[in-house]
């Protein structure tokens, strides 16, 4: 039997160290718990000067939470995508239920980069980023970041690393030390929006 894909479903398998992934011709849907983890270090990211520079510029406007669907479209919009219509269809239920979040890159009134994840506690969930204009999601992420250290969470699991994340020093942490991590943020409330 197969169950559903529900907010309350996702919010147990969050807080357990579980994620859902959909593959294969199907779609059907799996979740995982690697070992080991890929997250970041908040307060060990590191952003190349360029990125710096073009962060500082503002070509970007960022918005949070503005266009949820919008941004988890253009996170499936590819060849192949292990997000699936009905993990978009629950993440929007999540977003309604406050704990769906994006970040967002604007340019001339069009959305143009960005990513979303998962808010729960002092824990912020990684999913999935955009970009249709060079270095958007990049901006995106750097705006995350600044979002999570100025709002006291404590952790970014962005579950696997590659080779995109490892220019922001990604770090992999054994699974007992990230189940602990992971039960120290979700002791504390965070407000993501």
């Amino acid at each position: 039997m197969l169950v559903p894909l529900t907010p309350e479903l996702l919010l147990q398998a969050y807080s357990r160290g579980f994620f859902p992934m959909a593959e294969g011709q199907g779609q059907r849907i799996y979740w995982y718990e690697p070992d080991p983890r890929a997250i970041f270090e908040l307060d060990k990211i590191h952003f190349s000067k360029r990125l710096l520079r073009l962060v500082r510029q503002e070509r970007f406007e960022i918005r949070y939470s503005s266009a949820f669907e919008a941004v988890i479209r253009a996170c499936a919009d590819r060849p192949s995508t292990w997000i699936s219509e009905e993990i978009i269809r629950a993440y929007i239920r999540l977003y309604r239920n406050g704990y769906g979040q994006s970040v967002e890159t604007w340019q001339g009134g069009e959305l143009v980069g960005g990513l979303y994840g998962v808010s729960l506690g002092g824990a912020f969930f990684g999913e999935s980023m955009f970009s249709r204009v060079s270095d958007a999601s990049k901006v995106a992420f750097y705006h995350l970041i600044e979002r999570l250290k100025a709002r006291g969470f404590s952790l970014l699991d962005t579950q696997f690393t590659n080779s995109h994340l490892e220019q922001f020093n990604v770090v992999e942490i054994p699974r007992r030390a990230y189940r602990q991590r992971l039960k120290d943020a979700l002791s504390t409330e965070c407000k993501f929006r």
